[in-house]
């Protein structure tokens, strides 16, 4: 602590200078807009094209629900479909839905900390651009007739060049590839963010629970997102130059990709699933106007979840032949991760329950459809988790039920309360209730339309992945009320763009603290200023702005009584240069004082190189070492020592 100079003194009272604004704005112009780093700046460019990809790959799931609404159809012809199937799939499973959770965590998580920014700012640029350049790699191969069409899982031998010619699987597996390195470096990130830069006296015992869910979260990506990289570079290499690492005539195995997918496949669901958690335990108390109820026990089932999801991925292969020992161990973890799940629905509804006055407001309505849906979902990935029934409905629409109750309730749901309560801080403006409603209404009732008769078709028999059915099969009903849902889901987010839209322009001003939320987030203006907080907080109580009046004008609520007379640490930090604090890990005691980078065009500059690398793999194999002797270059530019306030 020899850095600092510790003052009691009130938050309110430190200054915000000009000099506080230059040292940390973003440069104007083009170059300053692609040399930005500041991490609301990355989180909101990872929120905004993560959810333009989750437009495509609705508009995705529409044309493949128009073609399966009447028996026999013919407005996609079959290869067209695979390709659409296999893109839909890649584009929610791997650039909407992780990159949108990773986005929230890289926007909010610093501010509910009360840092400044993330540990490694330009790192956290790389990882947009790489995810960015992933994006437009595989749709430039979509849109070049050089697409995928082996599915999301792009299981072999089916991927494989013999059956697959052409670039399609090329360009998926090397997306991904480079895709993941976006999602290992923002795990990274957070992890030291959380560990290292909360604010004095927020110990790990009063960190938010959005802050865990996006720490285990982190967590689960280090550790799962490496085998889905080792599965597409050996299938990348198969198909490349032969390695045979799936081919059984040369000593191969297709099966070894499926453990490798499905490694990570399992707990990218929870990678999914745990931020939502964390969402809805943060927006709960705004309102329901009291703590959390089981705030140990939920952070003790997050973590649980974590660990616990690693043990799921052979549940996807019960089918295949794996031994009955084995299947048994799966199928009783598969079934074992419903009990974290329950805890925290089971402390969500007595949060509800206990509510000192319960505000009805869109929010709300999209925590309350998540649980109802996420219920749903959970009692039939219980059903699935049985063996035998598993035989009888792997690969049906049953599981196609499923994996949607899950995801699209148990992810898309939170996700959009977290937007409805979350846009008034980036935007300063209010989003509008009468049009949330009718967003939330028509997403609800058109999702269950949707979905839910998609469970009587896989007990009747309908498979996966199939473009058209003959009449006489007896699906065309459900299947049409299917597409139905469909277009009102479609509905429901044309109403939420109109509103983003009309609220930008003429949305109501929200004031700092709109909801009278309780964490830190809350205490900053909105939108909040480029340095966050012009003195870093002092907390001493899990709900801040709910018991410790000198952090903000919010509701009275719930929490920990403030201390008498007690008056907030300020770290003072110089105003001169980006500077944050870094604390001890466990309880929150102000070490050291953490200098950031200032803005450059070197993150973009070599993940354009990186980029080089493994797209030019699939021209020449010549491009690689090119590629990785300007990713040495740009590195070392990056990391060359600099006086300079703005560097290249």
């Amino acid at each position: 602590m020899t850095e600092f100079v510790v003052a009691e003194a009130r938050a309110a009272a430190a200054p915000t200078s000009e000099r506080l604004w230059r040292t940390w704005d973003t440069p104007p112009g083009i170059i300053g807009w692609f040399s930005a780093v500041n991490h609301r700046v990355v989180g909101l460019r990872f929120i905004v094209t993560a959810l333009l990809f989750f437009l495509i790959g609705g508009l995705e799931a529409l044309a493949m629900r128009t073609q399966l609404a009447r028996p026999e159809a013919g407005l996609i012809p079959p290869e067209l479909y695979n390709q659409i199937m296999t893109m839909h799939g890649t584009t929610m499973m791997f650039f909407f839905a992780v990159p949108v959770m990773e986005g929230l965590g890289i926007y909010f998580v610093p501010l509910m900390l009360g840092a400044r920014d993330m540990p490694f700012p330009r790192m956290n640029a790389l990882g947009y651009w790489i995810y960015v350049i992933a994006g437009v790699t595989l749709y430039w191969g979509f849109l070049t007739g050089q697409a995928p069409e082996a599915g999301w899982t792009a299981y072999p031998p089916l991927s494989q060049q013999e059956y697959l010619p052409g670039l399609g699987m090329d360009i998926w597996a090397t997306a991904i590839t480079f895709l993941e390195i976006s999602a290992l470096l923002a795990a990274v990130e957070l992890v030291v963010l959380i560990l290292k830069q909360r604010a004095p006296g927020m110990s790990v015992n009063r960190m938010p629970l959005f802050v865990w869910a996006i720490l285990v979260m982190s967590f689960m990506i280090i550790f799962a997102m490496p085998a889905v990289m080792l599965g597409s570079v050996m299938l990348a290499l198969d198909r490349l130059v032969d390695a045979n690492f799936f081919d059984p005539s040369a000593g191969g195995h297709p099966l070894l990709f499926q453990h490798l997918f499905w490694f990570f496949g399992h707990p990218e669901v929870y990678i999914i699933f745990v931020p939502a958690l964390g969402i809805v335990s943060s927006v709960l108390p705004a309102f329901v106007r009291r703590e959390i109820v089981g705030y140990t026990a939920l952070a003790v089932a997050t973590v649980l979840i974590g660990f616990v999801s690693f043990g799921l991925w052979v549940h996807h292969m019960f089918t295949t032949g794996v031994p009955l020992l084995g299947a048994g161990f799966f199928a009783a973890a598969s079934t074992i991760i419903a009990i974290p799940s329950g805890i925290q629905i089971f402390a969500w509804l007595a949060t509800i329950w206990s509510a000192r006055r319960i505000v009805w407001s869109t929010p709300l309505l999209f925590v309350i459809g998540f649980v109802i849906l996420f219920t749903l979902g959970g009692i039939t990935g219980v059903m699935v988790a049985s063996v035998p029934l598993d035989w009888q409905v792997h690969d049906t629409y049953f599981v196609v039920a499923h994996f949607h109750y899950v995801l699209i309730g148990g992810a898309v749901f939170p996700l959009f309360a977290a937007l409805y309560y979350w846009f008034p801080k980036v935007t300063g403006r209010m989003l509008d209730e009468r049009l949330g409603k009718w967003n939330f209404w028509l997403m609800f009732i058109g999702f269950n339309i949707a979905f839910y008769p998609m469970h009587h078709l896989g007990f009747a028999g309908m498979p996966r992945r199939i473009y058209t059915y003959l009449p006489g099969t007896g699906w065309q009903d459900l299947n049409l009320l299917a597409t139905i849902g469909a277009f009102l889901i479609a509905l429901s987010a044309a109403f939420f763009l109109l509103n983003v839209v009309r609220s930008l322009r003429n949305g109501a001003v929200a004031g700092n603290n709109p909801w009278g939320a309780p964490t830190l987030e809350w205490a900053t203006p909105s939108p909040p200023p480029p340095y966050n907080f012009a003195a870093i907080p002092s907390v001493r109580s899990r709900d801040p702005l709910w018991s410790q009046a000198e952090l903000a004008d919010a509701e009275p609520g719930a929490g920990d009584p403030p201390h008498p007379d007690a008056e907030p640490l300020v770290v003072e930090l110089r105003d001169d240069r980006r500077e944050t604090v870094g604390t001890s890990t466990l309880d929150g005691v102000p070490e050291s004082r953490i200098v950031l980078t200032t803005p450059s065009l070197w993150p973009l500059l070599v993940a354009l190189a990186i980029g080089l690398t493994f797209i030019g793999a699939m021209v020449t194999l010549w491009l690689v070492p090119v590629g990785a002797f300007l990713t040495f270059v740009g590195l070392a530019a990056w990391h060359w020592p600099s006086n300079r306030g703005y560097e290249l």
